[in-house]
């Protein structure tokens, strides 16, 4: 039950940090940092990070399996997002690399407490 929550609330903070970083890339926060491009890539990720949260939520017993695809699914999408920064497609402020950063740390996190959750049936 416990290691149920600590995974809602590491799903919840990422959410939350991947719909911060597309409002600001989306141009609804920062002047100057609009990347459009980027802004739909973390708007798509935090729908589906929205999604494992949700299944966390009505099954308990396939909260793992789910914060582990979508967490998955969302250091893919920062590991894309850092390589188009490095090829110079992508944004290229310390503002980008930070979210960046704090996005790969948070998802790893996560992954890893998803991980090592017990795989028995939970319930919530």
């Amino acid at each position: 039950m416990k290691q149920v929550r600590l995974v809602r609330g590491a799903l919840a903070l990422q959410v939350a940090i991947f719909l911060v970083a597309a409002a600001i890339h989306l141009g609804l926060l920062f002047p100057g940092y609009g990347h459009r491009a980027a802004g739909t890539a973390e708007s798509i990720i935090a729908a589906v990070l929205i999604v494992g949260l949700v299944v966390t939520l009505a099954s308990p017993s396939r909260a793992r399996v789910a914060a582990i695809a979508v967490q998955s699914f969302g250091i893919l999408g920062v590991v894309v997002g850092l390589i188009t920064i490095a090829v110079g497609i992508g944004p290229r402020t310390s503002l980008d690399l930070a979210l960046h950063g704090l996005m790969l740390i948070v998802l790893v996190a996560g992954l890893i407490i998803a991980v090592q959750m017990k795989t028995r049936a939970v319930t919530a």
